[in-house]
């Protein structure tokens, strides 16, 4: 009897199985990622934030090598010297002439042609956006450029955010002491204007006679040593409210290293606030590397970056009448800052719990 009724339940929870199958035929399971991903893409100005970045870094990066293939010839730092020179020689030859004393000259006049610079070409097949005062063509100079700004962008944010974590995860877990000298630290940071700091920072590179293709690097070093102060407050903040959850509670019984709970257990946690703060930090590097570029303190020329370009067109008569010069590193810059903007704003609507879209 026992064996009979054991065959009906298995019989009954099969038939409520296959019944349950098939009524969630039209709903399917998503993991946590897969469900932020799909918010994400639903967001328009996420996926214009995404062609925009895709369309800046296939333009710095792949486009100088692209171009070169098809046989443009120009580079970075190379200068058009196609234009010809005429200056006009007289000599005392060929033609009779006679002074005041009645002596009587021969003058000739003729034309030398000498090489010079093609600076401030207009658009032309040769020169899609024309030459700057240097003769350098500003079209590929823009590829240069991006290449600089998102570069030092993207660096700069990793290691932002790698100090941030290491500092912010150790104020947070052991608190006391350790919590109290880190936070001043961040205190006093915070407190420092970090704009002038730049400006001064860039002088003494300066007095340093650092070679130009090495300044980036010292910018880099300098921009995240003054930037890490936010993200380990962000850090310690969300470690103060998980270090006192069971999962944490149940790593220290099971005598798990405290460095891995802080990286193994702690940070996984809170990624996704640090990935929205990375990506919105982005656009203000590259607005500080360009304002100091702009003020040439930033990368020298013959190297391009988009903050350069435009400082070399501060004469109101220039500006005025060769927009060329700066309006298109203006445009870039301004589509960079938008482009993370867009998704780091996506990001966070998309990683919020609350969001119901």
């Amino acid at each position: 009897m026992e064996e009979l009724e054991n065959k009906k339940e298995a019989a009954e929870v099969s038939e409520s199985t296959e019944q349950v199958g098939e009524s969630k035929v039209y709903y399917k399971e998503m993991s946590p990622a897969m469900m932020v991903m799909r918010r994400f893409f639903r967001s328009r100005l996420s996926m214009v934030g995404v062609i925009m970045l895709v369309a800046l870094f296939v333009f710095s990066f792949a486009g100088p090598p692209v171009l070169h293939l098809f046989g443009y010839e120009w580079s970075e730092t190379a200068t058009d010297y196609t234009t010809t020179v005429k200056r006009a020689t007289i000599t005392l030859e060929g033609v009779e002439t006679t002074d005041k004393e009645g002596n009587k000259y021969e003058i000739v006049q003729f034309v030398e042609e000498e090489v010079g610079i093609n600076s401030y070409a207009p658009s032309t097949t040769s020169h899609p956006l024309g030459t700057d005062e240097k003769g350098m063509d500003i079209f590929i100079r823009l590829m240069y450029g991006g290449r600089v700004s998102l570069t030092l962008g993207f660096v700069v944010v990793i290691l932002e955010t790698i100090l941030g974590i290491i500092m912010g995860g150790i104020s947070g877990y052991f608190g006391g002491r350790v919590d109290q000298l880190i936070m001043r630290l961040v205190d006093i940071l915070n407190c420092i204007p970090t704009l002038p700091i730049l400006l001064i920072a860039s002088v003494v590179i300066d007095s340093w006679e650092v070679e130009s293709s090495l300044r980036i690097y010292y910018l880099m070093a300098i921009m995240t040593i003054f930037g890490w102060s936010g993200t380990a407050r962000m850090v310690r903040g969300q470690i103060l409210y998980l270090r006192e959850q069971e999962f944490i509670v149940a790593c220290e019984v099971m005598g798990i290293p405290i460095w891995r709970r802080i990286f193994k257990h702690l940070v996984p946690n809170i990624m996704p606030q640090l990935i929205v703060s990375m990506t919105l930090g982005l656009g203000g590097i590259i607005l500080y590397e360009s304002t100091l570029s702009y003020l040439g303190l930033g990368i020298p020329l013959p190297y391009a970056a988009w903050g350069t370009m435009i400082s070399s067109s501060t004469d109101p008569i220039t500006m005025a009448s060769y927009p060329n010069l700066w309006v298109p590193a203006g445009l870039l810059i301004v589509a960079a800052v938008l482009a993370f903007n867009f998704v780091g704003d996506g990001l966070r609507d998309a990683m919020d719990p609350k969001s119901k879209r």
